[in-house]
């Protein structure tokens, strides 16, 4: 169940490694089929309306996501809406938008604790091939945190403009990687997964440089969240030897054709993104990040995500 040197080479090489028919059959229907529930019967009634975005989009107008539903989910399993599933009446803009689509085609993305909540995301997540995939990756205390289905709805599934996760889950020193699983078949049609290979290394930009925070207030009260300058150490141990100061840019990106079932693993440097989903099929996929919770490795308290009183879960048991 571990990974195979050619797999760990070609991971450290490119900063993503994609591990096709991961999930069975049966264990997609599964995931599908709990997904399709909590999009039924979630309640809109008593729902804040909160729509998802960073606001790391030159297009956006849109603050980034900071209200305490946003913030206070790292232990729940919560629904975040697609800026682009309302409507809204210039006329009147501080009336409460309007929802243009049917509730379970309006959301981008459920989170954050699938799985510690779900029965069918924790067999998924918490189990011995993961844990022998981060033995394989170096993990001493791997910690599992930040649990989605992203969505990616027909025509309205929004853009992820180019980004590090370790921007947004950050450890000094930076440890994070993305555990992505493909539910449905993603292609460059629905706002599949864009890499640039090689771009988590310092040398060619990949050190943390920014981080995604919570934003406080008088008295220390988290009033919304920001995007600041990383003061911490940039890049993951084992690579501090390389410069930080390479080219930023965003040279070519690989566009990945990702089957149902694959295991994408994404390096916490590495950067990616995706496109709008314009296509009429949904592109659902579950995610989650591992960091590392062992000694010289410290999460830091000013992250959106903060952990509950249990901590978050252990994947070594």
């Amino acid at each position: 169940m571990a990974l195979s040197q050619d797999q760990l080479t070609f991971f450290n090489e490119n900063g993503y490694l994609v591990l096709p028919d991961y999930l069975s059959p049966t264990e997609i229907t599964s995931l599908i089929a709990e997904t399709n529930h909590l999009l039924e019967t979630f309640p809109l009634e008593s729902h804040p309306l909160t729509q998802f975005t960073t606001g790391d989009d030159n297009d956006s107008q849109k603050d980034h996501v900071g209200d305490d539903y946003f913030l206070t989910s790292g232990d729940k399993v919560r629904f975040f809406f697609e800026p682009d599933a309302f409507t809204t009446d210039p006329q009147k803009p501080n009336d409460k938008p309007t929802l243009n689509k049917p509730k379970h085609l309006a959301i981008n993305k459920i989170g954050h604790a699938l799985h510690a909540l779900s029965p069918p995301f924790e067999k998924v997540a918490l189990s011995e091939r993961n844990a022998a995939i981060a033995k394989s990756l170096g993990f001493i205390d791997p910690r599992v945190l930040q649990s989605m289905v992203i969505c990616k709805q027909p025509s309205i599934g929004g853009a992820v403009p180019s980004h590090r996760d370790s921007e947004f889950l950050y450890t000094s020193p930076p440890s994070a990687v993305g555990w992505w699983y493909a539910l449905q078949d993603a292609g460059p049609g629905n706002g599949t997964l864009g890499m640039y290979k090689g771009s988590h290394k310092g040398s060619k930009g990949g050190a943390i440089k920014r981080r995604f925070v919570r934003r406080f207030g008088e008295g220390g009260v988290t009033v919304g969240t920001e995007f600041v300058e990383n003061d911490g150490p940039k890049l993951p141990k084992g690579m501090e030897g390389e410069s930080g100061d390479g080219e930023e840019g965003e040279g070519e990106v690989e566009v990945l054709d990702i089957k149902a079932g694959s295991l994408v693993l994404i390096h916490g440097n590495v950067l990616h993104k995706s496109e709008k989903n314009t296509s009429g099929r949904s592109r659902f996929a579950y995610t989650f990040h591992v960091i590392e919770g062992g000694e010289g490795w410290e999460y830091d308290g000013r992250n959106w995500l903060q952990p509950t009183e249990g901590g978050f879960s252990k994947l070594y048991r």
